[in-house]
C-alpha cells in the first residue's frame, strides 16, 4: 500500500491534532482523504452515500430530485374590449376603467385620481377628482389592445417540496443544500439510523479488511 505525499502530509496532520488515535479512526481517515470520500446522507430516506455527486446521481436516476414541468405563463383580460360601451378615463395617466371589464368602474376612478401620483390639481388641498367619461365607440376604440396568447415553459418542480425553479440547476443546488447532510467516515460507522447505499457499502466492506487496517 502506497500512501501519497499529499495524503501523508494531511494524515500527519490528523494524528498530531488527536492526542489519542484509534487505528481504525486514522485508517477510516486515511481512505477518506486516498479515494477523496465526501459522504452525505439523504436523512428522508436514511442512505448515505460516498459524495453528493453520487447521490445526486442515483437519486435524479429514481426520480427523487427534480421533476420537469410545464407552467402556462397567461395574460389577464383587457381593460377595453369590444363588448365595453362606457369607460372611464385618468386625465392624469391614460388609466383607464371599462364598464364591462370591471364590478365598479365609477368607485375605481375617484380611488385612482384621488391617490394617483400626477394629480396636482387640488382643491382645498384635497386632490380633485376629475376624469373623463365616454361612450363613443370610437374613443372606446382607441383603448382596446389585442389580448396576448398564453404561452407554455418548461420548469423545473423540486421532488421534495414541489416548489418550482427556472432551471434543472437550480433545484439541484437547492436540494444539495437542504437535503443532504455531509458526515465524515468516521461518523458513518456510528450511524445505525441509516443504511449505506449499495455501493458505498461495497467500498467499505472491500477496505475495512483487518490485513488492509494492518
Amino acid at each position: 500500500m502506497t500512501v501519497s505525499v499529499d495524503v501523508k502530509k494531511d494524515l500527519l496532520l490528523f494524528l498530531k491534532e488527536l492526542r489519542k488515535p484509534e487505528l481504525l479512526t486514522a485508517y477510516l481517515y486515511y481512505l477518506e482523504r486516498k479515494f477523496r470520500l465526501n459522504p452525505v446522507v439523504f436523512v428522508r430516506d436514511k442512505i448515505i452515500y460516498q459524495s453528493s455527486e453520487e447521490a445526486i446521481k442515483k437519486l435524479e436516476a429514481q426520480g427523487k430530485v427534480w421533476r420537469e414541468t410545464e407552467i402556462k405563463i397567461g395574460y389577464g383580460l383587457p381593460s377595453v374590449n369590444e363588448q365595453t360601451r362606457k369607460i372611464y378615463i385618468c386625465p392624469f395617466t391614460g388609466k383607464v376603467f371599462a364598464d364591462n371589464t370591471h364590478p365598479n368602474p365609477q368607485d375605481a376612478i375617484y380611488d385612482w385620481v384621488s391617490k394617483c401620483p400626477e394629480n396636482k390639481e387640488r382643491i382645498g388641498g384635497v386632490p380633485v377628482k376629475r376624469f373623463f367619461v365616454s361612450e363613443d365607440p370610437e374613443v372606446i376604440k382607441n383603448y382596446i389592445k389585442p389580448r396576448k396568447t398564453p404561452i407554455s415553459k418548461t420548469v423545473y418542480s423540486s421532488a421534495v417540496t414541489g416548489k418550482l425553479y427556472n432551471s434543472k440547476a437550480a433545484v439541484i443546488q437547492d436540494f444539495k443544500d437542504n437535503y443532504l447532510k455531509t458526515l465524515k467516515l468516521v461518523e458513518v460507522q456510528n450511524q445505525n439510523r441509516f443504511q449505506l447505499e449499495d455501493s458505498f457499502l461495497n467500498v467499505i466492506q472491500d477496505h475495512l479488511q483487518e490485513e488492509k487496517i494492518a
